[in-house]
Parts: C-alpha cells; structure tokens; sequence
C-alpha cells in the first residue's frame, strides 16, 4: 500500500540539498576557509609550520595510466581514418601488427559499432585470432556481442557466445549481460523478453554468473518499455530478496514504468523510496518525471519539475523539451508549448528534426495548419536533410484536420524535394483516405505503391485500420487519480 503522498509536503517527497552535499570544513585560520575535501589535521598542532601546500599531488600511476589511454585512442584513430574501401582495414591492421593488441581491439569494436560496421568488427576479430599473442578473453567477447545486439544481430551474437566457449572460456556475468540486451534489440520483443528471463534463471543457478544489479537494470528497463509493471515489479522484489542495492538505473526502470501506465501515485512513492536511499536523481529521472505527468495532464506537476531541473546540477537535454512541446499540444495549449520552443532557443539548444516534428503535432492539435506548414517549408528551404517522419508529421496534421487533398499535394511536393515516403506514409495516407471516403485518392495511392515496391499484405491493412489502443486513449486523459496541485519539487542544489 503506498504512503499517501498527498499528505506530503514537496521537499519531503523528493530529495533535500542536504544529501547530496557535502559538509564544509570551517578552518578558520589566517589562510582563509579551505575546500572541504582536504585533509587539515596540521591546524590541531601547536605550531604550524611556515610553509603549508594544501592538495593532493598528482599521482604519477594516474598520469602514466592517463597517457597510456590517450596512446591507444589516438592509434584507434589512425586505424579507422586509414581504412577505406581501396585501403581495407586489414591491411592496416598489418602494417601496425607490432603495436596493435587486445585494448586496441576492443576500442576499434566500440569505433566500428558506432559507425555501423559490424562486418568490420568480425574481420578484425578472426584477424586476431591469428596473431601470436591473442589469447581468448571474456572482455572482448562480451564487446563484440553487444555490437552484434545492437545493430540486430542476434544470430551472430549467439554464434559468438558458442565460439567463447569452444575456445575454452568460461562465460561470466557480463557475458551473460551481453548476450540478455542483445536479443532484447532484437524486433519480436515478446519471444526476446521470455528468451530474456530464462537466461536470468539460468544465471541464478551458475556461480560465476550470478545476475548483479546491471542485469536487472536491463531487464527493468525493457520490461519498462513493454508497460509490463507486473514483470517490474517482481524483478525489483526478487533483486532485493538477492540482497542487491538498487542505483539510479534501478528506480528509474520501476518508475518508467509506473508513468508508461499512468501510475502517478506507484511513481511518486518509488520516488519517496529513492530519496529515502539516499539516491540523487539524473536527468533521466527529470526527463521521465516530467514525460509522465505531462501525458496525463498535470501540467502543474510538471511545470514545477521543469524548474526544478532549470536549478538544478543536471541539465535538460532535448528530449525534455520534445516531451513538454507534445503534451501541450495534445492538451491545444499553444501558447504554452510555443513558450518551452522559445526558452530551449534561450537557453542555447539547437532544435532536432524530432523538436520540430514536435511543434508541427503540437499546431495540427490546435487547428493551426498554416503555422505547421511554415515550419514544414522553412525546414526544405534551409537545407536540412528531411526525414521521412517529418514528411509524415505535415501529412498526419492535414489529415486530423481533414485536409486529405493538401496531404496528397504534399506527398507529390515532396517527391520533388527527393523526400521519399516509405511503407509507414502509405499506412498513415490509407487510412485517413479511407476514413474520409476518398476512393478516388485510395485508388492513386495504391498505384503508387506500386511504383513504389510496396506490396501491401494482410500485416499492413491491419495496422492501417486498427483502431487506436486503449493504452493511447488512456495516455491523453487528464489525471484523476493524482492531485494535480503541487509536484514534488527537486532542490536545486541536488
């Protein structure tokens, strides 16, 4: 049963300055007040010496250790710089064999998999293994099959994980870790959530794998994303039932999921929970906080989070600003959701494609068409790279303004441009086209995807027509289980 919150005052429900502030150290001497890091046992002796350095010196471990990781970041560099299509990789792999060795490597993974060279990542690792002094290691398997997770590699993750341990390496948590998000990137989330699980029950049954609070961080989050607050819920009571300490990570999954389902009352005690952990709050924790009250309606709430976090040591990043625009906008406050465009702009954040596509949303649910369009227009004029969500953002606002005829002159405009639509812009066209009885434009709209290559099946009718999810609807509706008058304010020392 969770604490009624609404007897609370704000600053009881979320964290004081006074946690997560260290306390000062008066040294009141003719040197004035010291940091409060420093040691200042020499002020209790009788007579101080002439001469007194305050600080630590820097170690030399530290500053060789330091050196040593820049040297292999910046060979890192040359490596992927060097590489080209006339020039591959192995060859200049070759040509510093002498130098090159597994923290290299590992690095070299992390730089491919951000550039989506997964390929790359396989040929450097079969060149290794090839090299006199490569000897199989848990830490490099694990990076590599979490590069394979994440650009929806499973298969060759599992092909990884059986290579490990042919080569005669034991698997360890971390490996296990791996392996759980890589099949959690995968598109069927309910088989990788279950495939998810039975690794954690396996994990539970070998010593040297004992699942630790990153494993249900993951966990948590995933399950968090699918609005299984059940699943949550039972994995945050089996972690500590395993004697584990939640983090940050850990309440931040439990409410995600709480706000997803619009559980205000089961957040805001999870909230009151990490406060009394001592557990300072990030920018996720904001982000989210805001997100939640925002999609049910508390915009008080989430005003008075918004400038806790303006006061705060964390900054906004823009997905607040993204979240805050939207809410407004499906609530038709667009002065509001105008005002938060203006103040990221003040505050120096540069708009995102998502941002704008935000503010077109926002004008579509206010009757502002024209205001979209402008948007839509200035974004073509000034150059910049049109996604194809954009394009589908300037449709959906005609549509649910019933403009469907703008919306195929807009499709026609923006072959022009050489933004083209894909299978999504065709479900959203078919089924507004459909709901307003325009055949005629139905009948164009299938030739052309046609032209297109889209060959429409039974999948895509059914997401065409279905009908809007009870967990969209609920999402839009003002709270009525939370008071909306105060919100729990954080302070601005946090």
């Amino acid at each position: 049963m969770p604490p009624n919150l609404s007897a609370l005052s704000p600053l009881q429900i979320l964290p004081s300055p006074s946690l997560f502030t260290e306390q000062r150290i008066n040294l009141s001497t003719k040197f004035g007040e010291r940091p409060p890091n420093l040691v200042a046992k020499f002020f209790l002796c009788k007579k101080a010496p002439k001469f007194i350095t305050c600080g630590l010196a820097p170690s030399k471990k530290r500053r060789s250790q330091n050196s040593e990781k820049s040297e292999v970041e910046e060979l890192v560099s040359v490596l992927v710089r060097n590489s080209s299509k006339d020039k591959p990789l192995i060859s200049t792999l070759n040509k510093y064999v002498r130098i090159i060795r597994n923290e290299h490597c590992f690095l070299l993974f992390e730089e491919l998999g951000k550039r989506d060279n997964w390929l790359q990542c396989l040929e450097v690792f079969r060149w290794m293994q090839k090299q006199q002094w490569y000897v199989a290691d848990n830490g490099i398997y694990s990076k590599l099959i979490s590069v394979m997770g994440k650009k929806g590699q499973t298969r060759m993750a599992m092909w990884l994980f059986s290579e490990m341990r042919n080569s005669g390496c034991r698997p360890d948590t971390s490996v296990y870790n791996a392996l759980i998000t890589a099949h959690l990137h995968s598109k069927d989330k309910t088989k990788a959530l279950a495939k998810a699980m039975g690794y954690l029950e396996k994990m539970k049954g070998i010593e040297r794998c004992k699942p630790n609070i990153v494993t249900y961080n993951i966990l948590l989050r995933a399950f968090a994303q699918s609005r299984d607050v059940y699943q949550v819920e039972t994995l945050f009571v089996d972690l500590e039932t395993n004697a584990l300490s939640a983090d940050i990570y850990t309440y931040n999954g439990v409410m995600d999921a709480y706000g997803k389902n619009g559980m205000l009352v089961e957040l805001e005690a999870m909230l009151l929970r990490m406060r009394k952990n001592q557990c300072r709050p990030d920018t996720i924790t904001y982000n989210l906080l805001i997100d939640s009250y925002g999609k049910r309606q508390a915009f008080d709430k989430m005003e008075q989070v918004f400038k806790s976090l303006l006061r705060s040591k964390e900054k906004p990043t823009l997905p607040t600003f993204n979240s805050m625009i939207t809410n407004y906008g499906k609530a038709r406050l667009r002065e509001k959701a105008e005002w938060v465009f203006r103040k990221m702009i003040d505050l120096g954040y540069k708009p995102s494609f998502i941002t704008y596509e935000s503010l077109m949303m926002a004008y579509g649910y206010c009757d502002c068409v024209s205001r979209a369009r402008d948007i839509f227009s200035e974004m073509i004029d000034s150059g910049m790279q049109i996604q194809v969500s954009t394009l589908n953002t300037m449709l959906d606002v005609y549509c649910m303004n019933g403009l469907t005829g703008e919306a195929d002159l807009l499709l026609q405009y923006a072959r022009t441009k050489e933004v083209l639509p894909d299978s999504s812009t065709y479900k959203l066209l078919y089924k507004a086209y459909t709901k307003a009885n325009m055949m005629d434009l139905l009948e164009m709209l299938v030739k052309q995807m046609e032209k297109d290559d889209i060959v429409p099946n039974k999948k895509f009718f059914l997401e065409a027509l279905g009908t809007l999810g009870s967990t969209q609807a609920i999402s839009t509706q003002p709270s009525s289980v939370v008071d909306g008058s105060r919100a729990p304010v954080l302070s601005s020392k946090e």
